[in-house]
């Protein structure tokens, strides 16, 4: 992990706050802590950051709120909402949102350091590697838009190459259906909705001669591609 990852800290109890900014920074994290939502987008513009962590009841603009202005600068960047929220509604919006994680009050700070030094460092190996991904048993280049399996090898379409990326980059994690429209297609309406999920089903073809690969959609969510190391 490189040093001095930053970190936005968005988190209106001031006790808290601080205790945890003093934490990351003893971690070796450089941390930027905001305590009111309306702030924070100001925040986010003004500086590069690996990684935003939110709270999602904040006075003014609420965690959601900020991480749907964030997605829109940034549709990448890892974010962790923090709530003493645990409603399966609330939790499913977070991710739905394309959130890495959301942890919810009280929690270990060891554990949320361990999951923040996890997401930052494959973020950086993915950037280190960015023309190959390793996906299971394949290797997709991003660069020329190919994608291998020993001997065989299929070029994807522009499109196919931008969704497979889209869900390579965040194993295992949601990639909501909204970030990936927008992100794609440029829009989030019927049609275009429909046409991904088109494109889904041939990256499940391209990907079936690896069972541990699997594409999962989260109704009214989004997408997850799980990939079982186990196997």
């Amino acid at each position: 992990m490189s040093e001095n990852s930053k970190i936005l800290l968005v988190e209106d109890d001031l006790s808290f706050g601080s205790v945890l900014k003093s934490y990351l920074e003893i971690n070796d994290f450089s941390v930027v802590w905001i305590d009111d939502g309306k702030n924070a987008l100001d925040a986010f513009r003004k500086e590069q950051f690996n990684l935003c962590i939110l709270d999602v009841m904040l006075p003014n603009v609420d965690g959601f709120t900020i991480a749907s202005e964030i997605r829109a600068i940034n549709k990448t960047i890892p974010l962790i909402f923090l709530t003493a929220k645990k409603l399966k509604e609330d939790v499913l919006r977070g991710y739905g949102l394309g959130a890495d994680d959301y942890i919810t009050k009280p929690f270990d700070t060891d554990i949320l350091l361990a999951k923040i030094k996890a997401i930052v460092s494959r973020r950086e190996g993915i950037k280190k590697t960015r023309d190959e991904i390793k996906i299971g048993k394949y290797t997709f280049n991003t660069k020329v838009r190919s994608l291998k399996s020993g001997q065989n090898e299929r070029k994807l379409s522009p499109k196919e190459a931008q969704l497979l990326e889209l869900l390579a980059e965040s194993p295992n994690t949601l990639v909501s259906r909204e970030t990936a429209l927008k992100t794609i297609w440029g829009a989030d309406d019927y049609f275009t909705a429909r046409s991904m999920d088109v494109y889904i089903t041939k990256l499940r073809k391209y990907l079936s001669d690896d069972s541990s690969i699997s594409i999962k959609n989260i109704h009214s969510a989004g997408f997850q591609m799980i990939i079982d190391t186990d196997d």
